[in-house]
């Protein structure tokens, strides 16, 4: 009789059961990719990336400023007799606008002038006299000194002359101050004379009417210190423009107003870290005003056929940038991107091909290789209604 060993048998159960797990494990690890490989699709929300010229600006508060403006003030104590401008006229230069009591000026001019015709007929006298002299003195009538005394008389005579000729000319000088012309063009303010009123030349005196330059008008305003070199730049190469925005109040979809810069400060505030910038605009309209405040936009240079993105599609891991791409089998592919310019909503890029679909909307479930169920973005309308004002948001505001 043959005898089996106990172990013997334990032995085979061993050997039977780890070959069974074998085959289980290598069936687990081959479903494994299969089951990857059949994971169901993501839903994500698309938008296609654009093309487009893209102006690189600043925005800044601006107040508007008078390109001249005069305060009138009398230059003679006297009254006013006569007023020939009104509240808020406009003007032009050279037109008379006030005229002072000048009879006291009248009549000293006419006493400078009579005392000028009574020297002038002196020194005809001494010119005779003179004359004489030199004659007898060639005969040796009279001597040598009575030729030189009517030839002193005569020389005094002469700067008498033209000293009463510039008598004269003072009192004209004083006459003229009674009439008040404009020096400049432009739009008066609130008159605070009125015919009889006492004037004083006196600087400290309240003016009588202020005179300011309505068009053209200025607006200055200050950009950060950051900007200086693109500003400056631009100048140089003559691509730097500049618009008034509507001022507050303005009717909905009121233009803007384009101008012109015409000067740059030579120093930076240290205190603010900002610099002044003045620009020049038309105002036919009359819309800008003297001591308004409102926004203003500068075009440093504008960026030619870039990519443009939102920016709510742009992943950000330390320092590096990407975006999800709907791949060529409708994969999700993980694009690393450079960004240029932040624009508001938008964002340009480079690294993107111009016919990518880029994922705004569930990116957050995204690996490398998953599938993807495209449907345009809930943003994509918002984002192409924004494509505009994106454009020509600014890159530093001035606050």
């Amino acid at each position: 009789m043959r005898v089996t060993s106990p172990w013997a048998h334990g032995g085979s159960m061993l050997v039977l059961l780890a070959l069974l797990a074998g085959c289980g494990g290598k069936d687990n690890a081959a479903a494994a990719p299969a089951g990857a490989a059949s994971a169901p699709p993501q839903n994500v929300g698309v938008v296609k990336v654009r093309q487009a010229d893209v102006p690189i600006t600043v925005e800044a508060s601006g107040t508007v400023t008078a390109l001249q403006s005069v305060d009138l003030r009398a230059q003679t104590t006297s009254t006013v007799a006569q007023v020939f401008v009104k509240d808020g006229q406009n003007v032009k230069k050279g037109e008379l606008l006030f005229r002072f009591d000048d009879r006291a000026d009248r009549a000293a001019l006419d006493k400078a002038r009579a005392q000028l015709a009574r020297d002038r007929a002196s020194l005809a006298d001494l010119e005779r006299q003179f004359t004489r002299a030199k004659e007898l003195k060639a005969q040796n009538f009279i001597a040598q000194n009575a030729v030189d005394t009517a030839q002193a008389n005569f020389e005094a005579g002469q700067a008498l002359v033209r000293s009463d000729e510039a008598a004269v000319q003072a009192a004209q000088v004083s006459l003229s101050y009674n009439e008040l012309r404009a020096p400049i063009s432009g739009r008066a303010g609130i008159v605070s004379v009125f015919p009889g009123s006492l004037v004083q030349a006196n600087a400290t005196a309240a003016p009588l009417v202020n005179i300011a330059q309505i068009d053209p008008i200025g607006i200055a305003f200050t950009v950060p210190e950051t900007q200086l070199g693109s500003l400056l730049a631009a100048t140089r190469a003559g691509e730097l423009s500049v618009e008034a925005l509507p001022p507050p109040g303005s009717a909905k979809g009121a233009p803007s107003i384009k101008g012109r810069v015409t000067a740059v400060d030579n120093l930076v505030d240290s205190s603010t870290g900002t610099i002044k910038v003045k620009a020049e605009f038309s105002n036919e309209a009359r819309t800008l005003w003297p001591g308004q405040y409102l926004r203003v936009r500068v075009t440093l240079r504008t960026l030619q056929g870039v990519t443009v993105v939102p920016q709510a599609a742009i992943i950000m891991r330390g320092n590096e940038r990407s975006v999800y791409v709907v791949g060529p089998d409708n994969t999700a592919k993980l694009v690393p991107v450079q960004l240029r310019q932040a624009m508001g909503e938008q964002v340009v890029v480079e690294g993107l091909e111009a016919t990518a679909q880029v994922v705004m909307e569930g990116k957050q479930n995204l690996r490398p290789g998953t599938p993807l169920r495209i449907q345009p973005s809930g943003g994509a309308a918002a984002a192409g209604a924004s494509a505009a004002s994106a454009a020509s948001a600014a890159t530093g505001a001035s606050k």
